[in-house]
């Protein structure tokens, strides 16, 4: 996950067309690029590519310079194909902030996995509408945002969140099972920057207590995923999923066990990639190159 200096990731996509990976390519060649790891997909019912391209500059440039030069090519091929691209260096961790209701497990699970290195993310915040969690958030070093939310103040509690999104200049939210709706115009705004994480019963099993009502149905799995938040609640572009086989001898707390263990790691599949660059979105889907 270390930041390399000759090191960079590009991402790619664009309508499909001839030639497209060669022209790729013959950038990074010009500037004496060696490939670390290529991964394409062409969609043939979209008739879109995609490609995620993690390469080191040559030696000889300086690696400011180098990749300026990149970028400068990579931008006039972009214009001719009408692609979307980005190139960033490799393992640059992306400012993430973290909003959290009553549940912990995908809280922690984060922030360890950020402490060790194991994510590639600077968790800068973590908001919450209770204070449950403020003691633990604050022995890992990170600012606490006690944010109450009612139906009266809404309005306000996500210009606070906007607010503290410019603050800590965030590149993505994620809710860790925060247990509230976001309003459609926020949704909007911040539209492939915020990752949700909901057990899979949804929606057979909506409301209180889903892994007790699981239960009395006599479930044979248990599964979470994770996806981007859309005004369309719990319906937005999935990134990771999770699934868990279980059986009769499984009561209620151990339906909850097992979905908190699919919870935690498909949310930090999901945080993983995309900090990445390895998430592409297009028409309401997600393309996936790991």
């Amino acid at each position: 996950m270390t930041e390399k200096n000759n090191e960079l990731v590009l991402t790619f996509d664009c309508p499909e067309e001839p030639g497209i990976v060669n022209a790729l390519t013959g950038v990074l060649l010009k500037h004496d690029g060696d490939i670390v790891e290529l991964k394409t997909f062409d969609d043939p019912r979209a008739q879109h590519f995609f490609a995620r391209v993690h390469f080191a500059i040559g030696n000889g440039a300086e690696p400011a310079a180098a990749a300026a030069a990149v970028r400068k090519d990579i931008a006039e091929l972009a214009a001719r194909s009408g692609a979307r691209w980005d190139v960033l260096p490799a393992g640059q961790k992306r400012r993430v902030l973290i909003m959290v209701s009553k549940f912990d497990h995908c809280l922690n699970d984060l922030l360890y996995r950020a402490r060790i290195g194991e994510l590639p993310v600077d968790i800068a915040a973590v908001v919450s509408n209770h204070r449950d969690h403020q003691r633990s958030v604050e022995w890992h070093g990170i600012p606490f945002y006690h944010v109450p939310v009612t139906p009266e103040n809404k309005p306000e509690a996500e210009q606070k969140l906007l607010d503290l999104t410019d603050r800590f200049e965030i590149d993505l939210v994620v809710l860790a099972r925060y247990m509230q709706v976001l309003s459609d115009s926020l949704a909007t705004k911040m539209e492939g920057r915020i990752i949700n994480i909901h057990h899979s019963f949804l929606p057979s099993f909506k409301g209180a207590k889903p892994y007790h009502q699981a239960f009395e149905r006599g479930v044979k799995t248990v599964g979470a995923t994770a996806h981007y938040v859309n005004s369309e609640l719990d319906e937005g572009p999935i990134i990771a999923q999770q699934v868990q086989q279980v059986d009769h001898s499984f009561g209620p707390e151990d339906l909850v066990a097992a979905g908190r263990d699919t919870e935690r790691k498909a949310l930090s599949d999901a945080v993983r990639w995309h900090c990445e660059g390895r998430v592409m979105l297009h028409e309401g889907r997600t393309v996936i190159l790991r």
